[in-house]
This record gives C-alpha cells, structure tokens and sequence, in this order.
C-alpha cells in the first residue's frame, strides 16, 4: 500500500488480507468452507479446477497494490460475466445484500456517485445470493424500488464472495484499470470516502 492508501481515512488494511486470500485460496479451497456472511454462510462455490489455477496465476503482489483474483458472477439479465472482462477501466467493487442494514444505507450515495462517474469508473454492485435469506428476486426487487441506476450483479455460484474472503458487509474493494487492489473498506462508507477511494485508483 502506498502511504496514501495508508492514510486513507476509514479504510482498512485489506491489502494484506486480501493478498493472504489470495495466495492461499488454491491451496485452500478444497479443506475449507466458504466464511460466515455476518452469521449466514453463502453456499459452496462452484470453482472449476482451471478456473482455480487462473486465479493462482494472477496472484501476486506489488509496492502498490495485490492482483484482484478473477471471479464470475450474473448480471442484471442473467448473463455470466467475470471480473476480467472489465479490466481495462477502473472498479469499484462492492459487496451487499438486501437484508443489510448497512448496506442500504451507503447504497443512495453509490448511485449518486455512479451517475455522476459511471462513463469512467465501472461499479461492480455485487448481491451476495445464498438463495435463502438473499435471492436474485428479493435483491433485483430492492434495487428496483429505490431506483438506483448503478449496475447490480448476482453472485449466485458464492464464488465472489468465496475468493475475496467476505466476512462482512457491506465491503467495498477499490482496483486500478490494471487490475490491481490499491485499497478497500469494510462497513458502510459516506460519499467523501467513497470519492477518495475512486481517486486512489485514477492516480498515477
């Protein structure tokens, strides 16, 4: 992390946390369930065997930032799309669910944000579906009646929130046009945080 990123008011290391996921997430993942979602475990991700070995490969760490591990996940249409197809502009990608008090509560100022910079900055809105507390309906339902814009995806397989270790949400996850992680926030953040976040991965 840079000492920038270290100064990163309400952020926490998850550099570091992130990039032990990382390393240890093909050697892993065969002995371990996935964690607990704030006390409810997302089912068991389907990971195929190459998809593992890609995600070995792409780990790796440099001054500024740890390499984001590919992930797939559905799309508002019901489409798969993975991580690596939008490397090229940067992402803001965030963990939620409907059930999250804290998570409902940072989402207007997202959708502010992303209507303001969303030509420039991919927001990846990922609803953790467990298909029981969470399902691609409540989730799709909620962000229809509040009438957030920003694009949601659907991390139905519990592979998103599997490889990047989610605890706890709301999470959001801060990675440069490169597809490095330069930083990230557990917990709800305000508009002001958020900001900062996104000018961490348009700096040089």
């Amino acid at each position: 992390m840079t000492n920038k990123g270290k100064a990163f008011l309400g952020l926490l290391a998850l550099a570091a946390f992130i990039g032990a996921a990382s390393l240890a997430y093909p050697y892993l993942s065969d002995r371990l369930g996935p964690p607990d979602m704030l006390g409810a475990a997302p089912s068991a991700p389907t990971v195929t065997q190459a998809e593992a070995e890609a995600n070995q490969e792409r780990s790796s760490v440099r001054d500024d930032g740890i390499a984001a591990i590919d992930f797939g996940v559905l799309d508002a249409e019901g489409n798969e799309v993975r991580l690596s197809d939008y490397i090229g502009k940067p992402i803001v990608l965030n963990f939620w669910a409907s059930w999250c008090p804290p998570c409902k509560s940072e989402m207007p100022e997202f959708d502010h944000v992303y209507q303001e910079m969303g030509a420039d900055v991919l927001f990846m809105m990922v609803d953790l579906v467990d298909g029981q507390r969470e399902t691609v309906e409540t989730g799709a339902a909620y962000v229809r009646e509040q009438g957030f814009s920003f694009p949601v995806f659907y991390d139905t397989k519990g592979e998103a929130g599997y490889v990047y270790g989610v605890s706890s949400i709301p999470t959001t996850i801060f990675i440069d046009s490169e597809g490095w992680i330069i930083t990230g926030a557990r917990g709800a953040i305000d508009e002001d945080t958020l900001r900062r976040g996104i000018d961490y991965i348009f700096a040089p």
